[in-house]
């Protein structure tokens, strides 16, 4: 029980008169006057329903007041109304009164949407007794589903009418309580699909279950209350039934009571209101009391109206009138109307106001509870809440009261900086409370880096494993730190396998293979791991951490590198859904991985070899490095020959085109001869090859390459002559060698070969006898075939200018008879040509490019012509001209075509000759005729 003289008084609300709209003239607005007689009235849907009396007029009225204070009304009874209920949810009002003398009230439903004749349609009405029974309505209620209506009466009995209560067809009524003690109070319950009926009378208190057959019912408490002292709470306060009765005021369930609080004073008025009780109460507390004892007042003794907050134990308002009527809530306010006809509002302040005007004093007096619980229930925002708690906890740690002072920040998690509450328990005695706090913000997901740290540290300090594993061990979806500053804290602190479950379970495979490999020295678990991942984090870990592994276990880690850069599948089955071909790694990037593990890695470059034929290409020049090495550095002779093998086999193999100049670096560095001599001859560098021959001295190789290739580079057998002119050693025979076969190809001048042989000391002329006069009788032939043909030219020569002359000096006799071209007896008109060909002139036009132009003639014409101007194209080609005299075996042949074409003198060229010729023009035509001429005749 709690005393209400113990709690707290604010003024949440405030208070005015309701008054009459202001005038045209602005003028002051008096206080707004109620209709006289008012007996009953209620509220909802938008207004203010009044009841009233029988009235001069001698008609009894229901007075509707809407917010616009503009009141209307309509007679409902003859005599009287004496309750009304306005549904809040329906346009439904059911009102109880007599139209005539005597005990016979009736029930009227009244429809507000709909009119009859101005007025709210009746949709029924019917008698409210039980029976015959003539009694006085005490009480009445509406259920808002429109399917239940309990009317109270004052011998004790209720009616509850079921069904649709708009309705006579749809309704059933019936007597649900009968009793000894009037009733003063009724109330529907509605939890779910449960719907109970509260009862109250002047001595007890029962609640009827409506939703079970048979309607069983339940006594709550023994004793009761008076009329208009009991009401219904919102879902606040469970949807409990509060009694008010002089001592105390109770709360009940529908199957036990509830709490209870100690008001004292004789209750006139209870309503619930947005989470208050409100109590009228009269301000004597000897005033006398009847049967009722909540009864209308018997004299205009003033009347306390008091608003408690039952939850934070609290009085909201507390205020004296005159004689009050009833209190009515609508339009988000409280109207309290008073026998004298006026209206008073009590306005709810702003949930700010009211904290405002109430923190000051619950701080002073540090009532934070209290000033929280309020802040709550008006809904105060959370940063509003968040002030609150951090006062809280401020005024908590200034009295030592550490661990309360924690639990309050932890409150403000999420709004006041952590900070502020970081630097007040940095003192190591306070370390466990500063654990606490940082554990709940990790669990909020507000923690940065610096607070996992934090946490991890004071963990350690505190030497407290279980809440350490507990913290890193909980599962995914419950993270709420950053994995990675957790990791190097414990990696710092000494807390190894920690720090790697958390790296492997969170999947920093970074993380976990460091710790792992520099921390631990697992190396054999550091590699099984690396073989589970996927395959790019797979590779790009070999190649940060494969020379560590390589080191310390070599044939574990070659086998993961010849599986990642062949076929590869992680081990713990973390492959992607539906990929079956394995990926592979390039496997020249791994190679330095293999540093001073030769064995290692010659074993890998073969496997790669093996298996992908298309492996890099560093991957085969490495190997053959490798191959050359061990064979340069081998003694055994059998395996140095092994050895040998193996690498021209590589060399042989066809992967060294593409780096010919490395391969052949790589075979120099090592002396291996054969696979020098294999490079040279697949480079066609036979030149090196004779040279390295001549390096050796071995001249039977010499003579064999300048056989084997001297078709290919005929300045071969000049170098091999020269080498063997230098050579003070007696090598007659391979200059006989040497000589017969520049003899047989023409490949030097004998005057260069005699220079060439004059250097050696032991060279005879015997050695050139045979070939110096094997040459002189060649060029003695020679000279006698040219004398010949250089007379047949000047026979030529002569004939053809006798003929010119012949053509220059008597005319030209044309005796063909036939036509060159169709070959027919000739017939004019005809074309005869100088050449002595003659055409039919349809034949001529039909054949003939040109008119000028013998159509026999020009093929052979054409040529001339073209050789005549090649060759004064090919006049300025001195680089051409110099690169044949080089390379011809007859530099004079060479330069008497050069001669033949004109490059050593300037040619004119005339193909036509103008009107008006000249001796010299004339000249040059005879000249182009001559050369035209003599084509044709050769």
């Amino acid at each position: 029980m709690a005393a209400y003289l113990q709690w707290r008084r604010f003024v949440f609300f405030d208070r005015e008169t309701v008054r009459e709209p202001s005038g045209p003239d602005g003028a002051g607005a008096k206080p707004f006057a109620l209709p006289p007689g008012i007996a009953v009235c209620d509220s909802g849907r938008g207004s203010l329903v009044f009841g009233d009396i029988l009235c001069g007029a001698g008609r009894c009225q229901i007075w509707f007041l809407p917010r616009s204070l503009q009141l209307s009304s309509f007679q409902a009874y003859k005599l009287r109304v004496t309750h009304l209920y306005q549904l809040k949810q329906h346009s439904i009002l059911v009102s109880i009164g007599e139209d005539e003398e005597g005990i016979n009230p009736l029930v009227k439903v009244w429809n507000l949407e709909k009119r009859d004749g101005g007025n709210p349609l009746c949709t029924r009405i019917f008698p409210a007794i039980p029976g015959n029974k003539p009694t006085v309505v005490s009480c009445l209620t509406v259920h808002e589903n429109l399917n239940f209506m309990a009317i109270g009466f004052a011998d004790g009995s209720v009616v509850l009418t079921k069904g649709d209560i708009t309705r006579d067809r749809h309704s059933k009524t019936q007597i649900l309580h009968e009793g000894s003690y009037p009733v003063t109070g009724l109330a529907f319950r509605q939890s779910g699909k449960t719907t109970h009926l509260f009862v109250v009378t002047t001595e007890n208190i029962q609640s009827y279950m409506l939703s079970v057959k048979d309607y069983p019912h339940l006594e709550l408490d023994t004793h009761g209350c008076g009329l208009r002292c009991s009401s219904l709470s919102d879902p606040s306060q469970d949807l409990q039934f509060i009694v008010a009765g002089n001592e105390c005021v109770y709360l009940y369930q529908p199957d036990e009571r509830g709490p209870c609080f100690a008001f004292e004073g004789q209750k006139l008025i209870v309503h619930w209101y947005r989470g208050y009780l409100i109590i009228v109460s009269k301000d004597r507390k000897t005033s006398p009391k009847s049967e009722f004892a909540g009864n209308e007042a018997q004299n205009s003794d003033k009347q306390v109206l008091n608003i408690y907050d039952l939850c934070n134990k609290f009085i909201a308002y507390s205020s004296i009138f005159d004689d009050i009527v009833d209190v009515l809530a609508e339009w988000g306010s409280l109207y309290v109307l008073t026998r004298d006809g006026k209206i008073h509002v009590l306005q709810e302040k702003d949930t700010q106001t009211k904290l405002e005007a109430c923190k000051f004093m619950l701080f002073r007096k540090n009532l934070f509870e209290m000033a929280i619980n309020l802040a709550k229930s008006h809904h105060l925002d959370s940063d509003g809440l968040s002030e609150i708690f951090r006062q809280y906890g401020d005024h908590l740690y200034n009295k030592g009261n550490h661990d309360g002072a924690i639990q309050q920040y932890i409150r403000t998690i999420g709004k006041l900086e952590p900070s502020y509450v970081i630097r007040k328990f940095l003192d190591a005695q306070r370390i466990h409370n500063l654990t606490a706090y940082l554990q709940m913000l990790h669990l909020q997901s507000l923690a940065n880096a610096d607070h996992t740290t934090l946490l991890l540290n004071c963990y350690t300090k505190l030497k407290d494993s279980s809440k350490l594993e507990e913290f890193i061990k909980t599962s995914e979806s419950e993270v709420h730190f950053d994995v990675e500053t957790a990791i190097k804290v414990l990696r710092q602190a000494g807390y190894y396998s920690h720090a790697v479950y958390l790296a492997e379970k969170h999947e920093h495979h970074e993380w976990y293979l460091k710790i792992q490999l520099e921390d631990i020295k697992n190396y054999q678990e550091a590699l099984q791991y690396i073989g589970k991942l996927p395959f790019e984090q797979a590779e790009s870990n070999m190649k940060r951490y494969g020379k560590i592994l390589m080191h310390h276990v070599p044939n574990e880690t070659t086998e993961l590198l010849k599986i990642l850069c062949t076929d590869y599948h992680p081990s713990g089955g973390n492959e992607s859904p539906g990929m079956l071909e394995g990926k592979k790694a390039n496997s020249e990037e791994f190679i330095p991985v293999f540093a001073n593990n030769s064995r290692e890695l010659k074993a890998f470059l073969e496997h790669m070899t093996e298996v992908q034929a298309d492996s890099p290409q560093g991957v085969y020049d490495t190997l053959l490095e490798l191959r050359l090495q061990n064979w340069a550095h081998e003694q055994d002779e059998q395996i140095k020959e092994k050895l040998h093998n193996e690498a021209l086999t590589l060399l042989k193999s066809g992967r060294f085109k593409t780096v010919f100049d490395k391969a052949l670096v790589l075979c120099q560095m090592h002396n291996f001869k054969d696979g020098v001599l294999y490079l040279y001859e697949q480079g066609k560098l036979f030149q090196q090859i004779m040279h390295y021959h001549m390096q050796n001295e071995q001249y039977k190789k010499v003579i064999e390459v300048c056989e084997l290739y001297g078709d290919q580079e005929a300045c071969l057998w000049e170098q091999a002559l020269g080498y063997f002119a230098r050579k003070e050693e007696n090598c007659k025979e391979h200059i006989a060698a040497v000589l017969k076969h520049i003899e047989n190809k023409n490949l030097m001048p004998p005057l260069l070969v005699v220079q060439t042989l004059a250097h050696n000391s032991t060279a005879t002329l015997s050695v050139i006898k045979d070939y110096l006069v094997n040459k002189l009788q060649k060029q003695s032939r020679q000279i006698e075939q040219d004398e010949q043909r250089i007379q047949k030219y000047r026979e030529e020569t002569t004939r053809i200018r006798l003929e010119i002359e012949e053509l220059k000096a008597s005319p030209k006799i044309f005796q063909k008879t036939k036509c060159s071209i169709c070959t027919s007896a000739l017939e004019l008109p005809s074309v005869h040509f100088l050449c002595g060909h003659s055409f039919h002139q349809h034949c001529f036009e039909s054949y003939s490019e040109s008119d000028s132009e013998c159509p026999t003639c020009l093929p052979e014409n054409r040529k001339v012509m073209d050789m005549i101007r090649t060759q004064e194209q090919k006049r300025d080609l001195h680089d051409q001209f110099q690169h044949q005299l080089k390379c011809s075996n007859d530099g004079f042949s060479v330069v008497a075509d050069y001669f033949g074409r004109g490059v050593f003198n300037k040619l004119t060229l005339i193909t036509d000759l103008p009107s008006g010729k000249t001796a010299t023009t004339i000249e040059a035509g005879l000249q182009r005729e001559l050369l035209i001429h003599t084509k044709r005749s050769t």
